[in-house]
């Protein structure tokens, strides 16, 4: 077998695996979006959903807190 065959059918091979494990994590619940929605209106039958999730505003909680007054000094902190 010649070096180019090989290094072909190793390529090949190497795609035909990665699109072999991509198709039931992607490709099939995008194709059978109807299925996956019966399937999560089951699962999420009596559960509220306020419930759950906490309560307020979410804040990054890398963001820098700035306790600014004026628009000058908000400009002048992001500019830093």
């Amino acid at each position: 077998m010649s070096r180019n065959t090989r290094i072909t059918l190793i390529f090949g091979g190497f795609v035909t695996a990665v699109a072999a494990a991509f198709y039931p994590i992607f490709f099939h619940p995008l194709t059978h979006t109807e299925d996956y929605r019966q399937v999560q209106k089951v699962n999420r039958d009596g559960i509220n959903q306020a419930d759950i999730q906490p309560v307020g505003v979410w804040r990054c909680p890398w963001a820098r807190r700035l306790t600014l007054t004026a628009p000058e000094e908000l400009a002048v902190a992001m500019r830093s």
